[in-house]
């Protein structure tokens, strides 16, 4: 499966560097000068990075090697720079998952009845949360992602059980 790691926005500068939208965990690994990117479409690549920077603290730069110019740079944009999920690395721990190990996966409540699909994971600054869909509507509920929660996940049988607080699938 092709993951999207990055998108290539507008050109920066005169000399071929672009910026780039981050949708990887690791940029800076991902985008190590050297590092060879495929690309969504995939005519448009491989690319590979031939320097990094920051700008601003937290805008990524990057120029590709052969792309020596805005006018080339501007070629770039909106192209997608995507990895295969079977070229990740394996994770430390059980506990730990890739959010398109999640996605898509069925929820189940304590009693295995269905509940509905994850189909985003949101990261944001107090915890993850699973947007799940629900299989009796077409409402989506958001779900904490801890432990008391979400108790047993079964990446084989692609299921997860939950432990909903009263109330939480109401709301």
């Amino acid at each position: 499966m092709e993951l999207v790691i990055g998108r290539i926005g507008k050109a920066h500068g005169l000399r071929g560097e672009v910026t780039i939208g981050i949708r990887t965990d690791d940029p800076d690994e991902r985008f190590a000068p050297g590092a060879v990117l495929r690309t969504d479409p995939v005519e448009r690549g491989p690319l590979t990075v031939g320097s990094a920077r920051y700008i601003g603290g937290n805008k990524l730069v990057l120029a590709f090697d052969g792309y020596t110019d805005r006018t080339a740079a501007e070629q770039l944009r909106g192209i997608m720079l995507v990895i295969d999920s079977d070229d990740l690395p394996d994770l430390d721990s059980d506990d730990d998952f890739y959010d398109h190990e999640l996605e898509g996966m069925r929820v189940l409540g304590e009693d295995g009845d269905e509940v509905g699909t994850v189909e985003q994971v949101i990261h944001g600054a107090g915890g993850d949360t699973l947007a799940v869909r629900r299989s009796d509507s077409r409402r989506e509920v958001l779900i904490p992602f801890v432990r008391s929660i979400v108790p047993r996940i079964d990446r084989a049988a692609r299921t997860m059980t939950i432990t909903p607080p009263d109330g939480l699938l109401e709301l």
